[in-house]
């Protein structure tokens, strides 16, 4: 509080110099925090202008370096106050190693909210289990080998449905939004809504064993035990691609969330990328000496992770199709987390790895071991959380590791806190926003560029005389004779016409020779030496 002024007729608080010295150091504080930001999205060091003599030039870089100040400091303050959380990795002091931290420690140092992602559920009669994420991390499905269905909201840790479908569920994916989604079951994939009701029955695909779902394009994708590869888009119905991949059964399949290429892994040790416009792989690479047993995508769409049985790891750059770095040990299930982070599970066992020196050099990070030997079928990381979920064979768990999900979320892509009202808003968008399937390819940034021109193909010899001896012909045949008086229509008169009708027709034939002879010539001459090029030739 303040104390008033009686004496002064116009009365005025006036703070205690306590508390004006802590906004001060507040302020300061803040001001201080701004400009290490702005450090960081500053384009190097500036011009130095001192040394110019132009005044021109020396006034066009002073505007620029202001603009270029300017847009740093406001890229600094939208991170200060619209990106508050920052994230962090575990960071090991003298000779203590990160791996060998268990959960129990991490589990007493973190927060009461932080703890609650901190579960085993065991259902030993239903697995083993595989799972599915919402694209922000809020809600969970669940499928039981054994026909266990379920969502579960992860935020309350509330049951939003299950039921027992009774037969085969191989594989469980959401489509654009937590309404829906798909199960692969024994003879044909099925699509429910969030109450259990059966939508739709796509009879099209056969047994499915992998389902993917291409959020950008609304597109189902799935890989049958016969080697085929289906498209089919949710809002019409329609099936946009039926292809078959030539290399029998697989059970290995991930969509690159880049491009919205599909992956697909083979016994035979080779790797394809398929897109739903063309009836052969964009890619075919053969990436192992056995069989592919597990594939991953980096967000950032150029990195690539592959296990094989021949027991190693493999990290591929997409940009030049080589490998980056080889690990020993084998991979049932990969995943890599929104920051970077790579999970790899085999038996009862998950490592997770990670660049932490920016040079795409991976390294062992953190261990964990699941209770009672239970076999790990698919690891997830949850976005936005430090959370990574583990299905095996009783059920399924979540652990912490610290640094894997992105800290701070956008409300226009991903709202894990959106009303019902705000989700039908997106879907719409999300509709009219929808891409074609044929812009999902390689390198999706040709979109919207400028095809180049195409060179004219120089024709053959072969071409060349054709053409000439079309246009002698039309020459000859345009010529009319017409009816004349004694002397004007004489043979020698009509073949010299025709004769020089033909020269017409092939003067410009042999006048592009001439000049490629000529050109030929001057090339010859440039690829000698100077000293040599006056004892060739002269053309007289």
């Amino acid at each position: 509080m303040g104390v008033r002024q009686e004496d002064d007729i116009n009365a005025k608080i006036i703070p205690p110099k306590e508390q004006i010295v802590a906004t001060n150091f507040d302020l300061q504080e803040i001001s201080d925090d701004i400009e290490i930001k702005v450090k960081k999205y500053l384009r190097g060091e500036g011009a130095n202008l001192e040394v110019l003599h132009d005044k021109k030039l020396k006034g066009q870089l002073a505007v620029r370096e202001e603009l270029y100040g300017k847009s740093a400091k406001a890229a600094a303050k939208a991170e200060k106050w619209l990106m508050p959380s920052e994230g962090g990795y575990l960071e090991a002091e003298g000779i203590e190693k990160t791996w060998r931290i268990k959960q129990e420690a991490i589990a007493r140092e973190v927060d009461i909210l932080s703890r609650k992602n901190q579960h085993d559920i065991v259902l030993p009669e239903l697995g083993p289990y595989t799972m599915n994420f919402t694209s922000s991390g809020r809600y969970m499905a669940v499928a039981g080998r054994k026909g266990h269905l379920a969502i579960i909201d992860m935020k309350s840790m509330g049951l939003i449905k299950e039921f027992q479908v009774r037969e085969t569920v191989r594989d469980v994916v959401f489509l654009h939004n937590e309404q829906f989604f798909a199960a692969a079951q024994k003879k044909y994939p099925y699509i429910y809504n969030r109450d259990g009701t059966e939508l739709h029955c796509l009879k099209e695909h056969g047994a499915i064993l992998k389902l993917q779902f291409l959020k950008n394009h609304f597109l189902l994708a799935s890989v049958n035990k016969f080697g085929q590869l289906h498209y089919q888009d949710v809002t019409t119905g329609q099936m946009v691609g039926n292809y078959r991949t030539g290399h029998g059964r697989s059970d290995v399949m991930r969509v690159n969330p880049f491009n919205g290429v599909i992956g697909l892994g083979h016994s035979n040790g080779s790797l394809s990328m398929w897109k739903p416009t063309s009836s052969a792989p964009l890619i075919k690479m053969l990436c192992h000496h056995g069989p592919v047993s597990a594939l991953a995508f980096h967000s950032n769409g150029h990195l690539m992770a592959t296990a094989g049985m021949d027991r190693k790891i493999k990290l591929w750059d997409l940009r030049k199709f080589e490998v980056l770095q080889t690990l020993l040990g084998h991979a049932k299930t990969l995943d890599f987390s929104q920051k970077g982070l790579l999970a790899a599970s085999t038996g009862s066992f998950v490592q997770i790895l990670g660049d932490f020196s920016g040079s795409q050099n991976y390294s062992r990070y953190m261990n964990h071991s699941i209770a009672k030997g239970y076999q790990v079928r698919n690891v997830l990381f949850r976005p936005y959380e430090d959370v990574l979920a583990i299905g095996h064979s009783m059920g399924w768990s979540s652990i912490l590791i610290p640094g894997s999900g992105e800290p701070n979320f956008d409300s226009w892509v991903a709202n894990p806190f959106e009303t019902s009202k705000q989700r039908r808003e997106k879907e719409v968008k999300s509709l009219l926003d929808k891409l074609p399937p044929e812009t999902i390819m390689l390198d999706p940034r040709k979109i919207g560029t400028m095809r180049p021109m195409r060179k004219k193909e120089k024709p053959s010899k072969q071409e060349r005389d054709a053409e000439m001896e079309a246009a002698v012909a039309d020459a000859k045949n345009s010529i009319t004779r017409k009816k004349k008086t004694k002397g004007r229509n004489k043979p020698s008169k009509r073949s010299k016409k025709v004769q020089e009708a033909v020269e017409r027709a092939k003067r410009p034939f042999l006048e592009e020779e001439l000049s490629q002879k000529k050109k030929q010539k001057i090339s010859e001459q440039s690829e000698l030496p100077k000293s040599l090029q006056r004892f060739v030739r002269k053309a007289a």
